[in-house]
C-alpha cells in the first residue's frame, strides 16, 4: 500500500521499519519539527526522522498539521492510508478523510481502556494484569474510533515502563503489518468501542515521581516501576534528590512514621510507608550514577531512624 506515516518517538520507529520491511511504499514521513537540545541548543532529529532519512523517505515537519498549507502538502502524496503512531498532533477531519482507506492509529493499550497520552505507564501504575496494542480507525474523538485488531500481553510482576514500552513497540509493528492486507481486501472487522468501559491515561509529569511515603508500599512500588525510565520515582535525603530504581514490598517494619528508614543491611535498606514497608535495592543520588543499594551504602551513610 501507498502510505504516509506519522510519528515522532522511538515507539513509532519499529512500526515504520516493519512497514518498510513488509514492502509497503512509505511515500512520506510526517513528524514534529526539530527541537533544540543540550547546552549548545543544537537542533537534533527525532528518532522517526532519523529512520526516514536512513531509508531516503521524504520528511514533512509541519508546526501545525491542521494549517491549510500542511493539508495541501499531504494531499500531494495521494496515499492509500495514513498510519499514525505517537505523532503528537491532532489531525483535522479533512486529513482523516483524505486517504482512500482513512487513517489508522497504533495505540499502546487494549482500547477503550487507557485512551490518551501515557497508556504504557498507567497500565503499571494502576496495577493492571495485562495490556496490549490496539489498531484503531481514527476519528475526531481521542482514541475513540473503531478497533480493527488488538492483542493482549501480560504485565509481569517486575515490569517497568521501559521494558513494557519495548514489548508494545514491537507488538505494534507486527499488528500494523498484519492488518493492512485485511484493510485492503476488505476482510477486516470494525469493532465499535464500548464507551461504558473507557478509561483515560493522562500525561505523565515530573511531579508525579515524588514519592508520598504515606501511600501504601504496593502503590509506591508500582510507581517505581511504572515511572522507569522517566521521570522516575524519587525522594530526598539530606536535601539531595534520591531516585529509586529498584524496590520490593516487605512486611510492616515497626510503627515508625512513613518515610523513616527502619533497617539497613549490607545490600539494601527498608523504609516505612503508610501501609507496609519498601526495601530499596537500586537507586541514584543526585549528581551520581545509578547503582545497587549495596554500592551506595558503602559510600553514603544511611542509618535507621533517618527520614526521607
Amino acid at each position: 500500500m501507498k502510505i504516509v506515516f506519522m510519528g515522532t518517538p522511538d515507539f513509532a520507529v519499529y512500526s515504520l521499519e516493519a512497514l518498510i520491511g513488509a514492502g509497503h511504499d512509505v511515500v512520506c514521513v510526517v513528524t514534529q519539527p526539530d527541537r533544540q537540545k543540550g547546552r549548545g541548543k543544537e537542533f537534533s532529529f527525532c528518532p522517526v526522522k532519523e529512520c526516514a532519512v536512513k531509508h531516503g523517505i521524504d520528511v514533512f515537519q509541519p508546526a501545525k498539521i491542521k494549517d491549510p498549507e500542511a493539508v495541501s502538502e499531504l494531499s500531494k502524496y495521494e496515499a492509500d492510508i495514513f498510519v499514525v503512531a505517537a505523532f503528537g498532533q491532532i489531525l483535522s477531519e479533512e486529513i482523516l478523510n483524505m486517504p482512500r482507506y482513512g487513517c489508522i492509529n497504533i495505540h499502546a493499550s487494549l482500547l477503550p481502556h487507557l485512551r490518551g497520552a501515557a497508556p504504557i505507564q498507567w497500565s503499571i501504575l494502576n496495577g493492571d494484569k495485562e495490556t496490549g496494542v490496539s489498531i484503531q480507525r481514527m476519528e475526531k474523538g481521542l482514541d475513540t474510533g473503531d478497533i480493527l485488531i488488538k492483542e493482549a500481553i501480560p504485565i509481569e510482576d517486575d515490569e517497568t515502563g521501559n521494558s513494557l514500552f519495548d514489548k508494545l513497540m514491537i507488538l505494534g509493528g507486527k499488528l500494523v503489518v498484519r492488518v493492512l492486507p485485511m484493510i485492503e481486501d476488505g476482510s477486516v472487522t470494525y469493532e465499535k468501542q464500548d464507551e461504558t468501559k473507557a478509561t483515560y491515561a493522562s500525561k505523565i509529569t515530573k511531579e508525579m515521581g515524588l514519592i508520598n511515603w504515606s501511600d501504601d508500599a504496593d502503590r509506591i512500588e508500582r510507581y517505581v516501576r511504572g515511572l522507569n525510565s522517566w521521570p522516575s520515582a524519587y525522594t530526598y535525603v539530606d536535601g539531595k534528590m534520591l531516585k529509586i530504581w529498584g524496590a520490593r514490598v516487605t512486611e510492616d517494619d515497626g510503627s515508625a512514621a512513613p518515610g523513616t528508614v527502619t533497617s539497613v543491611k549490607s545490600s539494601s535498606f527498608t523504609v516505612k510507608t503508610g501501609s507496609g514497608s519498601l526495601e530499596i535495592t537500586e537507586l541514584q543520588i543526585e549528581g551520581k550514577k545509578r547503582m545497587n543499594a549495596g554500592d551506595f551504602l558503602r559510600g553514603y551513610k544511611i542509618e535507621a531512624g533517618m527520614k526521607l
